[in-house]
């Protein structure tokens, strides 16, 4: 694994930096009204949304599981005896929430195919992780742990075993630290990790930005220009075009061509405005002159396009994106 591991705090070398201390005061305080619980816990709420969406690849289910591992946090604040620290605490409950969320909620259902005026070519395949959707970029200090692939790679791992990769090797807890978060032992934390290691393999590494700024500058000029052939061009040969929920799946650079070419040749054309999601390079969708259709999200490798993502019209707004584009003039 190369992942970079997190701190509460940057330029910290402890996972818990003097700032963040919990002193007997503050925690009486805390148990004392809601604005001394927030004064102890804002601190964390960031980090806390960001390990719920990591483990359950939704940021509507993570905002649901962040606001249950707070409830869980204010009713159980009298039993915490500071043994462990207060952000080993929280994330003992947010980790725990969300496993029982993964074992017991029903997922978010695939959805129909609902373009307009578009066939649907034959898909390669049909996808499992429909529930998927992304992050903006915005509420993350560290990037390259939200990748689509990396959070979409969590999804199906077994729920502990993602659990332990990212206490270890994302948010950097030892050993112990996270066998006591998940009332296991030392050595099947271990092993957990061992195995979730070697399904996800190596993350690789973001091209330099020079050449994501040429790839995204060719992408917007042919998909604006609907030219499936300089689109083509950008992908790498086993591209995957993916569009949660809805579970069709499109690899390789004939499929993906065919797709393409299905939109465009409807007369769908599109203008795209810039974003970012998971680290990524991303554009809000719009009909030209129209309303928006979706956000996409590329993934990129050395300098080719490797996957792209599009998601439904109603995550637009937590972009800052608009409902609908003027006209060209």
């Amino acid at each position: 694994m190369s992942l970079r591991r997190e701190r509460c705090c940057k330029d910290h070398a402890n996972p818990v930096c003097e700032d963040h201390a919990v002193t007997e005061s503050t925690l009486a305080g805390g148990r004392l009204g809601d604005d001394a619980f927030r004064a102890l816990t804002d601190p964390y709420r960031r980090e806390l949304h960001v390990h719920c969406y990591r483990m359950l690849g939704s940021f509507q289910d993570a905002e649901d599981a962040l606001q249950d591992t707070l409830l869980a946090a204010w009713r159980g604040l009298d039993g915490f005896e500071e043994r462990a620290s207060l952000r080993a605490w929280l994330y003992r409950i947010a980790t725990n929430t969300c496993l029982n969320a993964r074992r017991t909620a029903s997922r978010r259902p695939a959805a129909a195919w609902d373009v307009p005026g578009v066939e649907r070519p034959e898909p390669s395949r049909l996808g499992e992780v429909v529930w998927l959707e992304p992050y903006p970029d915005a509420h993350v200090e560290r990037l390259e742990t939200i990748s689509l692939a990396f959070v979409t790679a969590l999804q199906v791992l077994p729920p502990r075993q993602a659990a332990v990769l990212l206490l270890r090797d994302v948010l950097g807890f030892h050993a112990t630290e996270v066998a006591a978060m998940l009332d296991t032992s030392v050595e099947a934390a271990n092993s957990a990790l061992k195995r979730a290691r070697r399904a996800i393999g190596d993350t690789p590494p973001a091209p330099a930005p020079e050449v994501e700024e040429r790839l995204v500058r060719a992408f917007v000029q042919a998909w604006e220009a609907a030219d499936v052939d300089a689109l083509v061009a950008l992908l790498t040969d086993d591209v995957a075009a993916t569009m949660p929920p809805m579970p069709f799946e499109y690899v390789g650079r004939d499929a993906v061509a065919r797709f393409c070419a299905a939109l465009f040749g409807a007369g769908r054309r599109f203008d795209l405005v810039p974003t970012r999601a998971n680290g990524q390079p991303a554009f809000g969708a719009y009909l030209r002159g129209g309303a928006g259709v979706g956000l996409y999200v590329l993934t990129l490798a050395d300098d080719r396009i490797s996957a792209m993502a599009r998601f439904e019209a109603g995550h637009l707004a937590r972009f800052g994106l608009p409902r609908s584009r003027p006209r060209r003039a």
